[in-house]
């Protein structure tokens, strides 16, 4: 293992142990064996080191989930990820850099919606800026629900609520691609 993977790894561990406003570069450099500076080599401080923590997550993330299906089923991803990695992500979720884990959901987000709708509008004659907003609607629906959930403590069984509101909510992203392909 590299010296960049091993202060990846180092982080991620103390991150399930203690909030992030309680981690620290000499955490980091002491636990994993290292120098200070073989740390500063690798990351210019600690927010570009969860930055390439987050970027890393959501490349797995995407690598693992090509055809995205419906809307549950990118939740659903989004929501495994969260559960699998509890500790980190409430981590992550309750601290002053609540942006950088905005800005990873919603990436994330982006990425499983764009796949599901895009492929749903195959075949339609959507315009680019129809799909874009589409996207962001989505993206921004199920951020909602996910953030909604993680204020809770993700106490709540959200696949369950899921599933539940997406069959009543069942047929109308088709419906709405019909709408705006007939335009």
């Amino acid at each position: 293992m590299n010296t960049k993977q091993l202060i990846k790894l180092t982080f991620r561990n103390i991150l399930e142990e203690r909030p992030l406003s309680q981690v620290t570069v000499k955490d980091i450099v002491g636990r994993a064996g290292i120098n200070r500076n073989s740390f500063y080599y690798h990351y210019a401080d600690l927010p570009t080191l969860i930055e390439d923590v987050v970027c890393e997550d959501a490349e797995h993330i995407f690598a693992g989930n090509e055809n995205i299906e419906s809307l549950e089923e990118c939740l659903n991803v989004a929501a495994e990820f969260a559960l699998t990695n509890k500790k980190l992500v409430m981590h992550l979720y309750n601290t002053g850099n609540r942006d950088i884990f905005e800005q990873y959901f919603l990436r994330i987000l982006d990425h499983l919606v764009r796949r599901y709708l895009t492929k749903l509008c195959e075949g339609n004659n959507v315009s680019e800026e129809d799909l874009e907003i589409l996207i962001k609607y989505y993206k921004c629906l199920l951020f909602g629900l996910i953030v909604d959930w993680m204020s809770t403590g993700m106490s709540s069984n959200i696949k369950d609520d899921l599933a539940r509101l997406l069959k009543i909510y069942s047929g109308i992203p088709e419906e709405i691609v019909k709408r705006v392909s007939r335009e």
